[in-house]
């Protein structure tokens, strides 16, 4: 088809008429199946992108600013459309290995994304209310347990050394000190 009947016919088909956009079809169908086949796309594929390509068309046939180019712009959209495939089934390669099939996937799904981020939000809240609910303990209970979580851990000689007190109340203060944090979480719901 000549360039000067193809945007006569887009005019009119964008008009509306039928008989133009069938014209169009038969005319300059040819173009689109030998961009299709040059890209050698499985059958299956090259009819997706055929039609693609005139939906595309279809679409944006009124807003075409040269209409006697729509050849070319036939054949550019279509060439899109199968680099498309041509990329979307890199990733994809049909295989019967066993252990392939068998595999666990690395790749995590959106809802388990939004699920890991959701349990690491709550975690991070507990642990902040943990640490509020410390910070309201007496100072005696907060340095002791503070110094018992040092690391590596002290002896309990250097505790008693560093805080002033006898090595035998050691475990049961620090007995006390824990029952008391326990309780006030489990009072706050955080436990």
């Amino acid at each position: 088809m000549d360039r000067d009947a193809v945007g006569a016919l887009v005019q009119s088909a964008a008009d509306g008429d039928a008989a133009a956009w069938k014209a169009l079809v038969d005319g300059l169908s040819p173009l689109v199946w030998s961009v299709v086949r040059a890209h050698r796309l499985s059958d299956a594929d090259g009819h997706e992108v055929y039609q693609t390509a005139w939906f595309r068309f279809a679409q944006h046939l009124g807003r075409i600013r040269e209409p006697h180019k729509a050849g070319s712009w036939l054949a550019s959209t279509a060439r899109h459309e199968c680099l498309k495939v041509i990329k979307s089934t890199r990733r994809l390669t049909p295989t019967d290995d066993a252990r392939v099939l068998d595999r666990i996937s690395e790749d995590r799904t959106p809802e388990q994304t939004l699920i890991e981020s959701e349990e690491a939000a709550a975690e991070a809240e507990r642990i902040r209310r943990m640490w509020q609910e410390f910070e309201e303990l007496g100072d005696r209970c907060r340095e002791l347990l503070r110094v018992l979580m040092a690391s590596p851990p002290p002896s309990y000689q250097e505790v008693a050394a560093a805080l002033g007190i006898a090595v035998g109340s050691i475990g049961p203060l620090r007995q006390r000190c824990l029952r008391r944090l326990r309780a006030r979480l489990v009072a706050r719901g955080v436990l």
